[in-house]
C-alpha cells in the first residue's frame, strides 16, 4: 500500500452542517487544509441524508437552522453512528432551551459559541 493511500484512509471525516453556506463552506475548507476529510451541507435534513454514504467520524452543526435543528440532526446521527463525535455551535440565545430539552431526553452535546475561531475548533476536534 502506498503512503498516499494509507494517509487518505486515516483522515478523520467531518460533516459540517450550517444553513449559512459561507460558514459551512469556510469551516470545511479550514478542516480540509488541517488534514481532515470535511464535507459541507446546508441543512439538518441534508446532514442526516448523507450519514450512511459519508459515515463521518465527527459532526459539527449549527443548532438553529430552518427545518431540522442541529440538535435533531445530532440525535439522529448519534442513533445511527454511535461513535461519531458531535460538536454543536450557535450564536443564538434560543439554543439554551433546545439543549435543555435534549438533556431532559438523555442527550448531552458539546457546544461552542459562534463565531468559532478555527484554532479553537481544531483544538476541540483533536482532543
Amino acid at each position: 500500500m502506498s503512503d498516499t493511500t494509507s494517509t487518505a484512509a486515516s483522515k478523520p471525516k467531518v460533516l459540517v452542517a450550517d444553513d449559512e453556506q459561507v460558514i459551512a463552506n469556510t469551516l470545511a475548507i479550514i478542516l480540509n487544509q488541517a488534514g481532515f476529510d470535511a464535507r459541507a451541507v446546508f441543512s439538518g435534513e441534508k446532514a442526516v441524508e448523507v450519514l450512511d454514504s459519508f459515515q463521518p467520524d465527527m459532526l459539527i452543526s449549527d443548532v438553529i437552522m430552518t427545518g431540522m435543528t442541529g440538535i435533531e440532526a445530532a440525535i439522529i446521527t448519534r442513533s445511527r453512528l454511535p461513535k461519531c463525535k458531535i460538536l454543536l455551535f450557535s450564536g443564538q440565545a434560543a439554543t439554551a432551551d433546545l439543549l435543555e430539552r435534549a438533556r431532559e431526553q438523555g442527550h448531552e452535546f458539546e457546544i461552542l459559541a459562534k463565531p468559532v475561531h478555527p484554532t479553537d475548533l481544531l483544538a476541540r476536534l483533536r482532543s
